[in-house]
């Protein structure tokens, strides 16, 4: 059964981050979830964690795009791993909602396809707590891109800065 209690990745516990409930539109899923179980799978070694991500995108959006797009994740999430300066907190895979962590790789993904640049310089900044945000830039734009080739558009509204409230039940990216 999965549990609430977010992942760390790298390093040690800090306070416990606010859980929004899991998004229902197919784009904010696919990136909240595939990012989760990417960076889990990249950590633990966990095949379970990235047959996770296979049956998320394989489901919505059947196997050659499920491919493509999966490249395209591993490496944003590569990326934002191999350039972190902070602990990055991802829920354990299979929860019902998202850290703000999540939301913030969320909200990279949203920015990108809104060209909103402030929201995603800010948002990238906020999630791997650097200025030194090219790699991270470039794989997000990828992905982003890869996930508008297949008609998953993410909301304008999942955009956020990074400054944002994200508590439960009350946050811009429901």
């Amino acid at each position: 059964m999965a549990t609430n209690a977010p992942l760390v990745i790298r390093a040690t516990q800090t306070a416990a981050n606010n859980v929004i409930p899991l998004q229902s539109r197919a784009p904010e899923r696919l990136v909240g979830v595939g990012f989760r179980c990417w960076l889990t799978g990249f950590t633990t070694g966990e095949i379970g964690s990235w047959e996770e991500a296979w049956n998320t995108f394989s489901s919505t959006l059947g196997n050659d795009h499920a491919k493509l797009l999966l490249l395209d994740l591993s490496q944003f999430v590569r990326a934002v791993s191999a350039t972190s300066e902070r602990n990055i907190r991802v829920q354990a895979p299979g929860c019902s909602g998202f850290c703000r962590d999540e939301c913030l790789a969320i909200s990279m993904i949203a920015a990108c396809q809104h060209n909103a640049r402030d929201a995603l310089r800010a948002s990238t900044t906020a999630l791997i707590g650097s200025d030194d945000i090219g790699d991270a830039l470039t794989g997000a734009q990828k992905f982003a891109g890869g996930l508008r080739s297949v008609n998953q558009i993410l909301s304008a509204e999942s955009v956020c800065p990074a400054t944002c409230a994200l508590r439960v039940g009350k946050s811009r990216l429901m």
